[in-house]
Formats: C-alpha cells, sequence, structure tokens
C-alpha cells in the first residue's frame, strides 16, 4: 500500500521545511517510518528514522533555513516548544546564551488510531494507570489513543502541558475524538491545573502526559484520591528507574528506611534496617512500552513494588502484537528448575500447608508427597521457609514451640550465642540445622536436606548474596579485607546494602567485567 503522508497532517510539518530538505525527504521514500527532523546550525540536516538515522543534504544548515521554518510555527513557550496549528507535531528549539534559536528537533506526530487495543482491556477498567518507556517508544500516541475511547463512554479531560496529546492551538485535534483539553501557560503550572480540572469540570478521567515534577506527583496522588481515574506518563523506563528517582517514587509509593526492633528483625529474619514501601502508590497498574508493539504489564504495583524490595525477581504479564495484528498475552514468571529437573507449575504464592494437602497424596507429577514434617523456625524468615516448602512441594508445617518441633533449624550467629532454646534442643536431642545465611537458597537445601531430596541449582542472585553474607561474617570473625566476585551493578548495589546494614565499610573495584565489592572492618 503507497503511504500517503496527509493521512497523518504530515504534509503540514513538510511544508514548513526548507525547500532543499523537503525534497530531500520525499527522494527517500519513507515518510511511515519519519521520527524526527534535525536541524542544527552549521551541521548537515538529519532525518531520523525508526531504525537508523540519514544524513539529507551535504550542505550545512543556514540561519535562513532555521528562519524559513520559525516564521511558520506558533510561539515557543517556557519549555521551548512550538508547533502547527490543529496538527500534532512538535518542533522544539536549541538556544544559545542569548536566547536565539540555532538548532530545532521537528517530531511528527501521529494519531495512530487502534493502538490501544493491546492495552483496551486495562485502561477501560477505571483503574489508574501508568505508562513509562524510553523517548520516542509511543507513550503519547498511547495516551492520545485511550482518551479518544474512554472519551465514548466518560467524562475525559485532558491537561495539555506542551499541546502534544491535542495537538497545537485553540481547537483540539480530532484523534483525541469527544475528550476536552486543558492547555497549561508555563510547564511549573501543570500541577495547578490537575487540580482546576477536578475541582471545576467534573471529570471521570484525567489524562495527563510527562509527570516529571514532584508537585505534579502530589497533585496526582490528590486526584486519585477524589476517585478521579488517572491515565498517565511518567520519565522513566522501567518501574525500577521509577522507584529509585526520589522525585516520581510517590507515583509508586515511595520508598523509605525502617529500623526494626531485635525481636522483629528476628522474626522476619532479615537485617534490623530494611527499605519498605512508604504508601499505597497512586496508580493501580504499570506498563513499560519495550517497544511498539511489546508491552509488559505490572497489574498490582504494591505487590511489585513490594517484590522489589524484597530483592526478587518480578514477573510482569508481556503482551505482543504479531505483524497480523493479533495480540497475545503472556505471563512472564521468573521460572527456576525444580528437584525432578522440570518447572515448578505451583505458582500461587501459598504454603504447603495452606493449600490443604492430605498425607499420602499424589503431586502433580504423580510421585507420592513426603510425610508432613514439623519445624521450628529460630530467627528463619517464616515466609521463606513456607516459600522453600512450596518450591520442592513438600508439606512442611511451621510450629511456635519446640514440644511440637520434629527439628530446629536456626542460622551460625544464633547458634554460636548458645540461647536457652538452642540449648534445650540439645539436651532433647531434637535435630539441628544451621545455616550460615538467611537465604532462599540456604534455606530450601536444608529443605531438601530434611526431606532427603536431591538440592536444586542456585539462583546467580541469591548466591551473589550468600557470598557478600559469608564475606560480612568473615570480617567480623577478623579477615578484612575480604573480595567478593566480580556482579552486575544492580547486585553490587545490594551487597553494599548488605554491608551497610551489618556496620562495615564497602567500596567497588576493578573495571568493567570485573567490577567487584571489597569489605572492610570500620
Amino acid at each position: 500500500m503507497e503511504y500517503n503522508p496527509n493521512q497523518d497532517d504530515l504534509q503540514s510539518l513538510l511544508n514548513i521545511l526548507p525547500a532543499e530538505v523537503h525534497e530531500a525527504l520525499k527522494s527517500l521514500d519513507r515518510f511511515e517510518d519519519l521520527l524526527e527532523v534535525v536541524l542544527d546550525l552549521g551541521r548537515k540536516p538529519a532525518a531520523r528514522l525508526t531504525d537508523s538515522e540519514v544524513i539529507l543534504l551535504e550542505r550545512e544548515v543556514t540561519l535562513d533555513d532555521l528562519e524559513t521554518v520559525l516564521l511558520q510555527i506558533g510561539e515557543f513557550d517556557a519549555d521551548n516548544r512550538a508547533g502547527i496549528e490543529r496538527t500534532l507535531h512538535r518542533i522544539s528549539a536549541i538556544r544559545n546564551r542569548t536566547g536565539d534559536v540555532i538548532g530545532l528537533t521537528c517530531r511528527v506526530g501521529r494519531a495512530v488510531f487502534g493502538t490501544i487495543d493491546i492495552v483496551e482491556d486495562i485502561v477501560s477498567s477505571e483503574k489508574s494507570v501508568l505508562l513509562v518507556g524510553k523517548p520516542g517508544v509511543g507513550k503519547t500516541t498511547l495516551l492520545r489513543e485511550a482518551a479518544r475511547v474512554l472519551a465514548d463512554s466518560r467524562r475525559v479531560v485532558i491537561v495539555d502541558t506542551s499541546n502534544e496529546i491535542g495537538g497545537d492551538g485553540d481547537i483540539p485535534h480530532p484523534a483525541v475524538g469527544l475528550a476536552r483539553r486543558m492547555q497549561v501557560a508555563r510547564p511549573d503550572l501543570q500541577h495547578e491545573v490537575m487540580i482546576e480540572a477536578v475541582e471545576n469540570h467534573n471529570p471521570e478521567v484525567i489524562v495527563i502526559d510527562e509527570i516529571g515534577r514532584e508537585l505534579e506527583a502530589i497533585a496526582a496522588r490528590t486526584i486519585a484520591e477524589r476517585g478521579v481515574q488517572l491515565i498517565g506518563t511518567a520519565h522513566g523506563i522501567t518501574l525500577e528507574n521509577l522507584l529509585l528517582n526520589p522525585t516520581l517514587s510517590d507515583l509508586v509509593g515511595g520508598i523509605e528506611s525502617v529500623t526494626l526492633s531485635d525481636e522483629e528483625a528476628r522474626r522476619r529474619g532479615t537485617q534490623k534496617t530494611i527499605l519498605e514501601r512508604r504508601a499505597p502508590p497512586t496508580f493501580d497498574v504499570l506498563i513499560e512500552i519495550q517497544d511498539r508493539n511489546t508491552l509488559a504489564v505490572h497489574h498490582d504495583v504494591m505487590e511489585s513494588v513490594d517484590t522489589l524490595l524484597r530483592g526478587r525477581p518480578l514477573s510482569p504479564e508481556i503482551r505482543t502484537r504479531d505483524p497480523q495484528g493479533q495480540i497475545h498475552i503472556t505471563a512472564a514468571p521468573v521460572e527456576r528448575p525444580n528437584v525432578n529437573g522440570g518447572r515448578d507449575r505451583r505458582r500461587d504464592g501459598k504454603s504447603s500447608l495452606e493449600t490443604g494437602t492430605s498425607l499420602g497424596s499424589s503431586s502433580e507429577d504423580g510421585h507420592k508427597s513426603p510425610r508432613k514434617r514439623r519445624v521450628l523456625a529460630y530467627g528463619i524468615a517464616r515466609n521463606r521457609l513456607a516459600d522453600a516448602a512450596t518450591y520442592l512441594r513438600v508439606r512442611l508445617e511451621i510450629v511456635d514451640s519446640l514440644d511440637d518441633a520434629e527439628a530446629l533449624v536456626t542460622l551460625k550467629n544464633y547458634y554460636r550465642r548458645r540461647p536457652r532454646l538452642i540449648t534445650e534442643a540439645e539436651q532433647r536431642g531434637t535435630p539441628i540445622y544451621v545455616l550460615r545465611a538467611n537465604t532462599s537458597h540456604q534455606i530450601e537445601d536444608f529443605v531438601a536436606d530434611l526431606y532427603g531430596l536431591e538440592t536444586p541449582s542456585q539462583d546467580p542472585f541469591e548466591a551473589a548474596l550468600e557470598e557478600a553474607q559469608q564475606a560480612i561474617e568473615r570480617v567480623r570473625d577478623g579477615e578484612s579485607p575480604v573480595d567478593l566476585s566480580p556482579q552486575a551493578s544492580h547486585v553490587r548495589r545490594r551487597q553494599h546494602e548488605m554491608v551497610r546494614e551489618a556496620r562495615l565499610v564497602s567500596h567497588s573495584y576493578g573495571k568493567g567485567l570485573q567490577r567487584h565489592v571489597r569489605i572492610y572492618r570500620e
């Protein structure tokens, strides 16, 4: 099918360009792949396509070329963006010290109908949805289409700071359908217009592009607490990026450092200082746009944030659109091999005790389940112990009294202190299992040993944390310094946190693939 540049107002953008640039684009004949035209003073004009960047002319851009464009577009606002009346195109300026324009980025704005089908069930569910992704991946296009679809049945107000959603001029572009559009005089007033939209115009849905300031994040929370659905975008590529951004982390609940009592830390099996989510997230669902046809969906932002803070891998739902336009939805849990060499099929998050499996019943692969064992955990994370039992498909009951226990499991540092409970267990002849660290892998090894099962393969992340914990113990015993194995940045970050929680000192050494953590005494 021949591409018609008029179908998305592209001709309006081509008409404002210098004649030679216009002709070069026509000869290129790749209008459907065109993202931006870049005109920088003293450099050759370039076209940015979806898969490459092409030099359009061999001559350099002059002041006359820039002036040709400036005379045909609207006024630049406070964030140096302008547009073309009743189109979706955006022209952004680069200025010198005196305020003169010396560069232009002319971005193509397209109204692509039908793109919302991949997440239409989510945006129509009345849940607040946040879109993230790298620049140019299609966040605003998806946002515009969501506004159009929702406006057919609900009251939708768009807070359009840079006129990218509804186009330049006072009359919104037809691509937003029946949605109403409120323009923003200056970017720093966006949060005030957000609140004004709720107070004055009785919307059921607020659509907002580029939440990037703390006041806007606060305004978004205020709107959500008033029962208005929010559909927005934010600066970030993944949920983890957003969580680590101090300005915008409140959108997903924020994080804070919490100091636990000795008793609570022992009960949880963690260090005394931990990171926890500060508040319920503003947005219910977060969608990471990986490319125009691939999305990762976090249906429960609260649960995903808690999972990240516990150091566990995320498993978002993956949605893709194939070349024929068919939508494919696949859950993507992080698979780990089980002791039988296959894949663990039970992923409901419940312990064996909670599933109500009876004694002598058969497991899913047809093998008879081992009998239920009763274990007393002292200083071991009970939730990890229950997860290990579920993962290994054994029936394990975590008891609170030594009288009811067939075995006791504890940590090396607790065993060294010889508390009364451990002394009493030894006197009774109760088997005692001593773990070096309170990691999932160590606990899984214990459960496998308790039931005489083959030990599962160790997760690399857990192995790195276990290595860090063992190194901390060695430094406490007098060995210093201790070097850890080279790891990726996110693993080193967690190792540094463990060292700080242990009140020791650590630094990263080495370059590239040899970058590693070294631990010292204070």
